[in-house]
């Protein structure tokens, strides 16, 4: 049975992201020259990101360290994975700045004066370009830079770091009153944890397992505690009306409905009538008695996806909860051993030209994040885009196949870094910042670039093991459970 409920969910998956080509030329159309709005975001992973969450209670997996009713204690923090594992490898190697003599730091020059001849100062641009400890190019790869959504890498390396790749972010829903003849006599109260993936699909999962857990009206008002966020919204009296939207198919609205159709055939319609309104407290009653876990994807899983499809609210609220944008510049600087004013950020998503970062510290983040994965027996294609693999905002570019990369974009900035698989050189890790008006320019020019040095290189057809994503990633699932 458990079986059967996981092949339906890939093949849910697969649905789903058969109309990701279709949404992202509808947004494409919307955003003109703006790729990464919260729009954007919205509407591409409230599909993959849901389709994620389909795994009924019942079904789901035991799990000893899990499943035990004294898990709804007053905190969803205390019920977090075990601490990460601290890597051996030494920190990544901050190579030499010197200006290297080499035929790509000639190409890169001449990359550059291409630029100039169209009107694009080479002083807003930076490029690093290292294969091992080798520097190969460099051109102003010690000044920071606008790096848009490159910002993603660091939080995404930050909050690994505190949380573990296994982590899961928990809500609990409780109550104080009792189950009787259907009807819950009391509130219901959803204590959130800061749980930046909890769309539609989570909350159909949420109402079926209530309804299985013999709840089919609230007589009370349904209490928000603590950081819960649903559809990306960071209003928790918002998140709290779509989440009372979303227990009660009678009143879906048509977006509910239309992620409905992405799940397994059969998968039942919640139905969750809440009588009262939807409240915020600073703190949940002492007497709450569990009544359903719900746990996100594995973090390493919701860093892919937020990478995938440049997510930013994703990105913000992870790097609220390591304690905000100068943490992660602070984390980050020391994780790399880059001096801490090639790191200055004002936010963890990249959506600000004041976020800057610096080309060597960048492919220090790429290094680091590599690094830090290895002892889990992953890769950074398991947290970052591989090209002509991975859906998302990147499909519809002309870049390198299975190149393992996050591109960032704002109006007047185009930014590209990470790992480029060769023959000759093995991987190249780079780091392409460009500013100035004409965004399409460069990112053609950066594809035409790196398509140039594969011809030079020679392009591999399969992805070295250290590019290779860990296949055992492809099961995992975000789940609701009742608590006994």
């Amino acid at each position: 049975m458990l079986q059967n409920a996981r092949a339906s969910a890939k093949i849910s998956i697969g649905r789903a992201e058969q109309t990701i080509v279709h949404l992202m030329k509808k947004i494409k159309v919307m955003l003109k020259n703006r790729y990464l709005t919260a729009a954007s975001s919205i509407a591409l992973l409230t599909i993959i990101g849901g389709c994620a969450a389909t795994e009924s209670p019942q079904l789901a997996s035991p799990s000893p360290v899990t499943e035990s009713p004294q898990l709804a204690s007053p905190s969803p923090v205390a019920e977090s994975s075990p601490p990460p594992v601290k890597p051996s490898q030494p920190q990544p190697l901050i190579v030499s700045a010197t200006n290297p003599e080499t035929p790509t730091n000639t190409k890169i020059q001449q990359y550059l004066n291409g630029l100039a001849a169209q009107g694009l100062a080479k002083e807003n641009q930076g490029v690093w370009m290292q294969s091992g400890n080798t520097l190969l190019a460099n051109h102003q790869g010690t000044v920071p830079l606008s790096a848009a959504s490159i910002t993603k890498v660091a939080t995404s390396l930050v909050a690994l770091q505190k949380f573990g790749p296994e982590h899961e972010f928990i809500t609990l829903i409780g109550t104080t009153g009792k189950i009787e003849n259907g009807v819950l006599k009391g509130d219901l109260i959803v204590q959130g944890n800061a749980d930046p993936l909890f769309v539609w699909e989570e909350a159909i999962a949420l109402g079926n397992a209530l309804n299985q857990k013999g709840i089919e009206r609230v007589s009370g008002n349904l209490i928000i505690v603590d950081k819960f966020y649903m559809n990306f919204e960071l209003d928790p009296l918002k998140s709290g009306e779509l989440l009372k939207q979303g227990l009660n198919s009678q009143i879906w609205p048509s977006e509910a409905a239309a992620q409905y159709q992405t799940l397994p055939p059969n998968t039942p319609k919640p139905q969750i009538a809440i009588e009262g309104t939807v409240q915020v407290l600073s703190a949940s009653p002492n007497d709450v008695q569990p009544l359903v876990k719900h746990y996100s994807l594995p973090l390493t899983e919701l860093i892919k996806k937020m990478n995938q499809y440049s997510n930013n609210l994703m990105a913000d609220m992870l790097a609220d909860t390591v304690g905000g944008p100068k943490t992660v510049a602070q984390k980050a600087a020391a994780a790399t051993g880059v001096p801490p004013a090639e790191i200055q950020l004002v936010n963890g998503s990249g959506l600000s030209e004041e976020n800057l970062i610096s080309p060597r510290a960048a492919c220090a983040l790429f290094i680091a994040l590599e690094r830090y994965l290895q002892p889990y027996s992953m890769t950074v294609a398991d947290v970052l885009t591989v090209v002509g693999k991975d859906q998302g905002i990147l499909a519809e570019r002309a870049l390198p196949k299975l190149a393992v990369v996050k591109s960032g974009t704002l109006d007047n900035v185009s930014a590209l870094g990470g790992a480029l698989p060769t023959q000759k050189q093995e991987t190249v890790w780079f780091v392409i910042m460009n500013r100035g008006a004409n965004v399409e320019t460069f990112r053609t020019q950066q594809e035409v670039l790196l398509k140039s040095f594969l011809n030079e290189w020679g392009s591999v057809q399969v992805s070295p093991p250290q590019l290779t994503p860990n296949p055992a990633r492809s099961s995992k699932v975000s789940r609701s459970e009742i608590v006994q």
